[in-house]
């Protein structure tokens, strides 16, 4: 695996480069292939550090960013982050790029041995009301959920309104 750093209001120093290529390099080698490059910038606010890990698929990404006080913790958060992520989403993303050459053929093999299959365990109905995004964030805050979708009264198509961290909203408009 390849790495690519940038950094803001910090410096890498080859010690921090050399963690990141012996936690994040030596476990996640086994699952892509060795010309895969992994996107790592880490910024320097105040006191803590915040790393941010990408690893571009094709066609998609696997990113942790994770903040803490120094930056060695930051990376064994990062690491947890990222193999829960690939493992969440294993059968998914190898069912998806199998045939891309992304992953390397042993972890192909070993997913196929140990596969766990997605199940819906439960399915809702509702009707898709038309509202603008700032009625839609009240629904979503009065049902107590994380994300609602509704019909955008403005644009008349679907849209998602969801929760960001530090009480921000987000909404996924289609194009």
């Amino acid at each position: 695996m390849l790495f690519a750093y940038k950094e803001k209001n910090i410096r890498i120093t080859q010690d921090y480069k050399d963690a990141i290529e012996k936690k994040i390099g030596k476990k996640f080698d086994k699952y892509f292939s060795e010309n895969t490059t992994a996107t790592v910038v880490l910024t320097g606010e105040g006191e803590f550090k915040k790393l941010e890990i990408t690893i571009p698929l094709d066609g998609g990404i696997i990113r942790a960013e994770r903040t803490s006080d120094s930056v060695h913790n930051a990376i064994d958060m990062a690491e947890d982050a990222l193999e829960r992520q690939l493992m969440k989403h294993r059968k998914k993303l190898i069912d998806r790029y199998q045939s891309r050459g992304t992953f390397n053929p042993r972890y192909i093999e070993e997913a196929e041995e140990d596969e766990d299959e997605i199940r819906i365990e439960r399915t809702k109905h509702f009707a898709v009301k038309p509202m603008d995004p700032e009625e839609a964030c009240l629904q979503m805050e009065m049902l107590g959920h994380d994300f609602f979708v509704f019909r955008n009264s403005e644009t008349n198509e679907i849209n998602v309104v969801y929760k960001r961290k530090g009480n921000t909203y987000g909404l996924i408009d289609p194009e």
